[in-house]
């Protein structure tokens, strides 16, 4: 069974990003998340908005955090797929070159390191637009679910 390069590249590259996303073992329980604890996604930000009292600074400021991220996300999106793409010509040759594919792996994560980092860097910035009050009660809302 042959598969398109596009469809290979998909595939390596969600197999890379759930080693990534395992991490190393710790000792919290399955499924916890400690950071999402202390930040705020924008989708949770606003749909709970009138709930925690955001205001129209607040909103206009949330929304320039979450465009400027997001043209962050595109650009090392289209390079991820580009250097996955990259990644599975190097796995289809016979035989295939060990150190050439650590390298595009190198980068690959690079990358996807790049993603998480904005990710992150963006709830970060969100969370720090909120009150104290606000904080608190998201985060009562959030438990709520």
């Amino acid at each position: 069974m042959k598969r398109s390069v596009p469809a290979l590249a998909l595939i390596l590259a969600t197999f890379l990003a759930t080693l990534l996303a395992a991490g190393p073992a710790t000792a919290d329980p399955p499924g916890e998340d400690l950071l999402a604890q202390h930040v705020f996604p924008p989708e949770l930000v606003m749909k709970h908005a009138p709930e925690i009292g955001i205001d129209d600074k607040q909103r206009a400021a949330i929304k320039d955090v979450v465009q400027k991220s997001q043209a962050r996300f595109l650009d090392s999106q289209w390079e991820l797929q580009a250097e996955s793409e990259k990644m599975v010509k190097l796995l289809q040759a016979s035989p295939v070159d060990e150190t050439a594919v650590l390298a595009q792996a190198d980068r690959i994560m690079d990358l996807e390191r790049q993603i998480k980092k904005t990710h992150l860097a963006l709830l970060v910035r969100i969370t720090n637009l909120l009150t104290d009050a606000q904080k608190a009660k998201l985060r009562e809302l959030r438990d709520r679910r």
